[in-house]
Order: structure tokens, then sequence, then C-alpha cells
């Protein structure tokens, strides 16, 4: 790790430089103000010991200009000198300095407190890096509030990947191939990202996850990344209130653009977390569920809500559903007992 030493007396300087380099830290350093603020612009400290008189710009200054500009603002500042009334102490707390001690030091003390601005720092960067990994992640899919209740505790996220029960969604526009057959690309685009763009706020007004657009096709998600005790019913509920807004979402399309959306939804273990390359990775559950989820609604027609027994399971009986015995699906050997959501009961 890297310290930014900056005082203007040499002797002073090479103390403080001794010190440091005794912990096996690497040391920069700068005998004034402008230099003090040029060398933590372009070396990246990870903690500047900072005095207060100096030529060219006051520690003072060098910590308030440091702590304005994003580039620099988090570098931790320990503010050493001889100025030890309150008042001055008060001064470089309130411009942004995260420490401070005053001359003459013990050696002992100044270790101590750079091993604890060092830690800290170490801390904050990574609470920082995984807070900008979510925002990457989720930041697109979920709702600002489910992003901001994962920043408030990013421990709540296993990206590496974990195996918990999710409720899975896959939502297909029925006849969209027929219709792109006849209608000029650009026109076909623009009514889809329209069909996609409302599919998207129902998911993320029902706290689902939006996992992958699938040509016409939308993936979703519910009890990831947070948890949610009733997340079978959220997607259920996201899917009826899809089709009660599809009369007014269809008003604003010719006849032939008016399509009908197909559901497949199931319960079950999968795991979920980041999959792909090293530089191009997505959030997304994988297994079974996924695959059964799918079938679902392949098998689905004529805008019909099919849900699994496991997820049937899960609502009781707050849904009214039309049991369609045994189905018979593509890739799966056994067949699976299927329902046909009519609505919610009363």
């Amino acid at each position: 790790m890297r310290v930014l030493i900056a005082d203007d007396n040499s002797n002073s300087r090479q103390l403080l430089t001794d010190i440091v380099d005794s912990m096996g830290l690497e040391v920069v350093s700068a005998a004034n103000g402008p230099e003090a603020v040029q060398q933590a612009q372009s070396a990246a400290p990870d903690l500047l010991i900072l005095d207060v008189n100096m030529p060219g710009m006051s520690g003072f200054e060098v910590c308030a200009k440091l702590k304005s500009d994003p580039e620099t603002s988090q570098i931790p500042i320990l503010m050493l000198t001889a100025l030890g009334d309150v008042e001055n102490r008060v001064q470089g707390l309130k411009l942004g300095a995260d420490d401070y001690l005053t001359k003459p030091f013990n050696p002992r003390e100044l270790i101590e407190r750079v091993k604890t601005r060092l830690r800290f720092k170490v801390e904050t960067d990574e609470l920082r890096n995984m807070q900008r990994v979510i925002r990457d992640t989720f930041e697109r899919y979920v709702s600002a509030s489910v992003v901001e209740q994962l920043l408030q505790d990013p421990t709540q996220v296993q990206l590496g990947g974990k195996l918990q029960e999710v409720t899975v969604m896959f939502i297909d526009l029925e006849g969209f191939t027929s219709m792109a057959e006849r209608t000029d690309p650009e026109r076909l685009l623009a009514i889809l990202n329209q069909y996609h763009t409302m599919v998207v706020g129902m998911v993320r007004e029902h706290g689902g996850t939006i996992d992958k657009f699938i040509g016409d096709g939308v993936m979703a998600l519910y009890n990831t990344p947070l948890e949610q005790s009733d997340h079978a019913l959220m997607a259920v509920r996201t899917a009826l209130n899809i089709h009660e807004r599809l009369a007014a979402f269809h008003e604003q399309f010719e006849p032939r653009y008016r399509l009908k959306y197909n559901f497949g939804i199931h319960t079950g273990m999968a795991v979920v977390g980041n999959v792909g390359a090293p530089d191009i990775m997505n959030f997304t559950a994988v297994g079974d569920t996924v695959n059964l989820a799918a079938r679902l609604e392949s098998t689905s027609a004529n805008g019909q809500i099919l849900i699994s027994s496991a997820t049937l399971d899960c609502l009781g009986d707050v849904v009214r559903t039309n049991p369609l015995g045994s189905l018979k699906m593509k890739g799966r050997a056994e067949e699976v007992t299927a329902y046909e959501v009519i609505g919610l009961n009363a």
C-alpha cells in the first residue's frame, strides 16, 4: 500500500518516511501544498499524512481541495501538526480529515493510527467495490428500491453462486414469429420494445428480477436477490396483472399487432449467481427448475398462465385453477402435473 507524506520540514518528512517505510509500505512525499495535491492526484495513495503549516497551500486547503474532488475524496487523511488546540482539530475534521495527531508524536502511536486508517481504507474499498458490482448487476433488472436495499447490506447478495429456492417465470408473445414475417424490421423492433417495457415495469412492480430477454420472451426470477416469503404469489400476480393491462396497452396498436402473452411458472431449487466469462457476466439462475418453467410456457397457449404443482403447493388456496392433469413435455422423460391459473380467490 502507498502512503503520501506531505510536510515542508525535511527532517520531519524524513522521520515520517523512515517510520512508514519500517512498516513495509511504499512512500511518496511532497514538500508543499500544491505538490501534495499533485501527488495525491497522480500517485493515488491509500493514505495521506498531511502537515498543516506548509507553503503554497496550507494543510487545511489541501484537505478541502482533495475532499471536494471525486477522484481524490476517498483518500484517508491523517493530519499531523504542532497545532494542538481544539479549534484547529475541529477545522480539520470538518474539512474531511479522518484523523488528527499533534506534534511531537510517539512513533508507536503514529504506526497504530496508520494501521487503523489503512485497515478502514481496505474495508471501505471492498464495500465500495461490492456496491459497484451490485449496481452493475441489478440496476437494469430490478426496481430502484431493491437496489437500495442491497446497497444498504451487500452481504445479502451471494454473487458467487448459491443454491436456493426460486420461482421462475417465462413470458412469451404468442404469434410473434408470424407477425415478424409481415412487419418491417424497424417497426417490429419498436413494437417488441414496447411490449418488453410494459412487462419489465410489471415484473419490477411486483418485486421480480428481470433475468434475460430471449427474443420476444422474458425470463424473470422471484426470491432473489432479496428473499421474498411470498415469491410464488408475486409471480402469479405479475402474470394476472399483465393480462389485466393488455387491453389498454393494445389500444396503441393496430389489431394485427395485438398479441397475447403466455406464461410458465415453476418453483424449485436453482443455483443463483453470476454466470459467464470473467469479462462478461450475467446474474441468473441455472438448473432444472428453470428448464421446467420454460417447458410450461412453451406448452401454454391463447394467453394461458400455467403453473406446476410445486408452485401451487406454495400458493395454497389463494388462487383459482383449472387442473390440466399430467402433461408430456418436450425434452422431459416424466410427465408434469400442470394447472392453469384462472384468478385469485377473494
